[in-house]
């Protein structure tokens, strides 16, 4: 035992290591664990808690009323803006992100998936696809809340909907359905955020041929002859080695390409500058950076609404996030581009009240980068989203139609008597280039980065990987969780990672 945290003695060799137990590694290392065929080496820099019934987990992860922030990975915009830092929340813990996140199980969009098999990607259709969703959502226990577990304000944006051209829906991960609100599903489990370390680890604890080490910090991958032969980490203070068959990197878009680059596959000019020799030669490691940007509204809500969240919390379970909309911008032509999202309740210190509106644009064409800030894998890579940089400028304008949908919901009865004065952007702040200068200003993102090691063939210059996920000039690594998706789906990323590790893992 490490404190109330489990601590595994790490194997000299495996036949399969996996790299970052998040919502990707923790599927791909109990989906190979089942098969009980190989040995499994999964490797998270964070603490492993262990089974959901034997080890005691921090309260903050388990409850899923709010975000937590303990087990944060400190990455954050560093200088891409003068007058402020934006927080990059990523989770260093097993589970990843699946134990941090609001829960919200989203699927997207038929046109998603289908685009990345245009994109020279063969088995990524969306009938390819729709029974990993289906397992990922039973692995990960989701439901639907049931109407009279709605929050009075979730249920006010419900009845306001309609008259904002929101209808209200009963199945928002229907591929083929575009506009429209809905109660979201969820992984809660009475009130626990069932995460998928509790749902793909859990069954395999204790079987002989996988073993989890948790606080592990992997620094790359020891190459040899196109070949990984191991896996270097930093454990308890000192640099070790583990040798592998094969690895799998599942360190989320930041983590991922972080190894590779200093492993030495990446832009050659670009390693030279942190004084790392090139092994092979792929400029788009660490390219390709995407995430939803978003912008909100805030209101400063009303007693009336304090009230009946107050009685409403006395006898029920009371998140944030409940419901989300599925919006067209003016600019949209098919599917969908914007999600809204109310979130309201009462601060984590509970001396205060919020209630949001946040937006974010669905189908952004700006991309940004991760670079290597050091060699060192204690030093956080340098992240620029370069969020509304597209040459166009659609993603700006796609958030101002935004602002403009969800202005409407916040006035459609019964919501605008609840919701009091609208506080930010605030109401007399009407023309679009005002808003958008606020919006550049303050620009935020809905905790979805993809794209640093996307998959493509060969012969695209930028692609890092091959469609079922192998390294491009590696025989034996893989990456199968967000850094792999080439454009990201209208969707919250959770279900399409756990999707992505699944198919990646029925390939190796």
């Amino acid at each position: 035992m490490a404190g109330d945290h489990l601590a595994h003695a790490l194997p000299p060799f495996a036949d399969t290591v996996v790299v970052g137990a998040g919502t990707a590694g923790a599927a791909v290392a109990g989906l190979l664990a089942e098969r009980g065929d190989q040995s499994v080496l999964l490797l998270e820099a964070g603490p492993d808690y262990g089974a959901f019934d034997r080890i005691h987990w921090p309260a903050d992860l388990l409850h899923a009323r709010a975000l937590p922030v303990s087990h944060d990975w400190g990455y954050d915009s560093a200088a891409t803006w003068a007058h402020r830092t934006l927080p990059f929340e990523r989770a260093r813990v097993i589970g990843g992100c699946s134990a941090h996140n609001g829960c919200a199980e989203i699927w997207g969009s038929r046109l998603d998936y289908d685009a990345w098999v245009a994109l020279g990607n063969p088995g990524w259709s969306t009938d390819d696809l729709l029974p990993l969703f289906r397992a990922g959502a039973a692995r990960l226990r989701v439901r639907r809340t049931a109407t009279a577990d709605v929050t009075p304000f979730q249920a006010a944006c419900l009845q306001a909907a309609p008259r904002a051209g929101l209808p209200v829906v009963t199945d928002l991960n229907d591929l083929d359905a575009d506009v429209g609100i809905g109660i979201s599903p969820v992984n809660i489990v009475d009130g626990v955020r069932w995460n998928a370390a509790f749902a793909y680890l859990d069954p395999v604890r204790g079987r002989g041929r996988l073993t989890i080490c948790g606080d592990t910090l992997v620094d790359r991958l020891l190459i040899r002859g196109g070949r990984a032969d191991g896996v270097a980490v930093i454990r308890d203070g000192a640099p070790r080695a583990v040798r592998c068959g094969r690895v799998v990197l599942c360190g989320g878009a930041f983590g991922s390409p972080a190894v590779l680059l200093r492993s030495g596959i990446g832009d050659a000019g670009a390693l030279s500058a942190r004084g790392i020799a090139t092994v092979l030669e792929r400029r788009g490691v660490g390219r390709n950076l995407h995430d939803h940007p978003a912008t909100g509204l805030i209101f400063s809500g009303t007693p009336e609404l304090e009230r009946r969240m107050r009685e409403f919390g006395a006898t029920r379970w009371m998140p944030e996030e409940q419901t989300i909309a599925k919006a067209r911008s003016s600019r949209c032509r098919e599917g969908f581009d914007l999600h809204i999202f109310p979130t309201g309740g009462p601060t984590p210190d509970g001396e205060s009240w919020r209630w949001m509106f946040p937006i974010a644009a669905m189908t952004p064409r700006a991309r940004g980068s991760v670079e290597l800030a050091s060699a060192d894998p204690a030093v956080a890579p340098r992240i620029d989203h370069r969020f509304l940089c597209d040459a166009g400028g659609e993603d700006l304008r796609v958030l101002l139609d935004g602002i403009a949908i969800a202005r409407r919901l916040a006035a459609a009865p019964p919501l605008a008597a609840l919701l009091g004065d609208e506080m930010l952007p605030g109401a007399p702040v009407v023309e679009r280039e005002a808003l958008g200068a606020l919006c550049r200003d303050w620009i935020q993102h809905y905790y979805h980065p993809v794209g640093t090691c996307r998959m493509g063939p060969a012969n695209d210059p930028d692609a890092v990987c091959d469609a079922r996920g192998r390294v491009h000039g590696l025989d034996n690594a893989w990456v199968a969780d967000a850094a792999l998706i080439p454009v990201i789906p209208r969707a919250n990323t959770n279900m399409p990672v756990l999707v992505v590790a699944q198919r990646v893992t029925g390939w190796l």
